[in-house]
């Protein structure tokens, strides 16, 4: 049961699908991002909504002049000397000055946000501060929902949703907090690729696939 929780659980846990992924993508970017930026002595990168955690793995902590800046809404924790972090906000970045960062990071955050006005702030903003850019987000249409793990919940009435998972264990294989479910279920909106060409004009997308669909896409423009 215990194994099956882990294989369930956010991409948080080494042990989870979700985790096996992000893995995959970082590996992908990497492979991008050192044929973009190999000739470069110093390197500012921003990642959007990010951990230290996510990034103890990769190879690029491994260039000298790098520096990772973490911007999230509330204080997160970083010992890595070339990793710091900053409060701010995502969609009004106006502590950092125009192409202050020779990339843009963002991994699963940007669907987070409540409206489409807001997603397109960000996304303005992160083409404002960076000269280039790599900025994931599950795909609306994938039948697994990422955030809860359930078939289709992306088309739930919210009532029922915020029923299966604070009533059921169904999601993850436990039961969320009634605020917990509020919190998410307000928050998400899932993006398309053409919401995501949108926001972001230009852009190539890369496309996670699984059995042939499309489990999350990155837009970018490191090739």
């Amino acid at each position: 049961m215990s194994s099956l929780f882990n294989f369930l659980a956010s991409s948080d846990n080494p042990n989870s699908l979700g985790y096996k992924f992000r893995i995959k993508r970082l590996q992908e970017f990497e492979k991008m991002f050192f044929s973009r930026f190999s000739g470069l002595e110093k390197i500012e990168i921003l990642d959007v909504g990010g951990t230290s955690y996510f990034w103890k793995n990769s190879t690029l902590l491994s260039h000298p002049g790098l520096r990772i800046t973490l911007l999230n809404l509330y204080p997160v924790e970083t010992s890595h000397p070339a990793i710091h972090a900053v409060q701010g906000d995502a969609t009004d970045m106006r502590e950092f000055e125009t192409g202050s960062f020779d990339l843009v990071f963002s991994n699963s955050v940007i669907e987070h946000l409540y409206t489409l006005e807001l997603q397109q702030k960000m996304a303005s903003e992160i083409l404002r501060v960076g000269k280039s850019y790599f900025i994931q987000t599950p795909d609306v249409y994938f039948p697994i929902e990422a955030h809860y793990a359930l078939p289709f919940a992306q088309y739930y009435p919210k009532a029922f949703l915020h029923f299966v998972l604070t009533q059921t264990k169904l999601s993850r294989m436990k039961k969320w907090s009634s605020a917990e479910a509020s919190q998410y279920i307000a928050e998400i909106r899932l993006l398309n690729a053409q919401e995501m060409k949108a926001l972001f004009p230009g852009a190539s997308l890369l496309k996670e696939k699984v059995l042939g669909l499309t489990k999350s896409i990155t837009a970018h423009n490191l090739v």
